[in-house]
């Protein structure tokens, strides 16, 4: 059976590509088959074969699946900025029918897991009346949701997993993640995941510590995917 999460985070770069190619590399790591979907990314790079983002070609890299690039990263804009402005300064439509139909195609394959990255936060516009969290509503997902552990974090968390909730959909878990800096550095960082801990509705898949090097596979080993492949979602 595959199982598909839809992945989001507090805000943006707060690690979620890391922590997704973690969670595939973990779960390669186990034995599955895998693969993953970056629906949208902005700030994508020409190339001689097309604009590349360096998030999409992370998740490439890190799952099992040999898909075609436009399989992961659909729509892919050049200007760094929030996708609905990116796409309006290159004339393109983001279309949530285009991306759920790309999604359920590799949600379909013969892999054990399925990853699909948003971008930026939980409710980052495509439209006037569209939203990337449009798309885990409309293939009913579970969420994941990337916690950066920085001042702020715990409001950024709870009112994430409130949205999710009130979308109709389950937080199947969480990941603590320093994004910006080692634990050390953060004020009170113990207290800080006993309270969201104790306050998240879900299992904390791992605490992920700061990674100067940015390799994913170093985060893999602090994760624990047992709640999810548990999980009777």
């Amino acid at each position: 059976m595959t199982r598909t999460f839809f992945v989001t985070g507090t805000n943006t770069e707060v690690g979620k590509t890391y922590i997704t190619a973690a969670l595939l590399h973990k779960a390669r790591e186990q034995g599955l088959e895998t693969a993953a979907v970056k629906p949208v990314a902005s700030g994508c790079e020409p190339t001689p074969d097309g604009l590349r983002n360096s998030d999409a070609l992370t998740l490439m890299d890190a799952m099992t699946q040999a898909l075609e690039y436009q399989q992961v990263n659909p729509i892919a804009l050049e200007p760094a900025v929030a996708p609905h402005i990116a796409a309006m300064e290159a004339g393109k439509r983001l279309d949530i029918s285009r991306m759920e139909g790309i999604c359920r195609g590799v949600m379909s394959g013969k892999v054990d897991l399925v990853l699909i990255e948003g971008a930026g936060g939980w409710r980052v516009p495509l439209t006037p009346r569209q939203f990337l969290s449009d798309l885990p509503k409309a293939l009913s997902l579970p969420v994941i949701l990337v916690v950066n552990m920085e001042l702020g974090c715990i409001n950024h968390a709870l009112l994430t997993a409130e949205a999710v909730r009130r979308d109709g959909l389950s937080l199947a878990g969480w990941v603590a993640n320093f994004a910006r800096g080692p634990q050390q550095e953060m004020l009170r960082a113990e207290e800080n995941l006993m309270t969201l801990r104790a306050l998240l509705p879900a299992p904390c898949l791992g605490v992920v510590a700061h990674d100067e090097q940015g390799d994913y596979r170093n985060g893999a080993a602090h994760l624990d995917l047992s709640p999810l492949l548990s999980s009777s979602e």
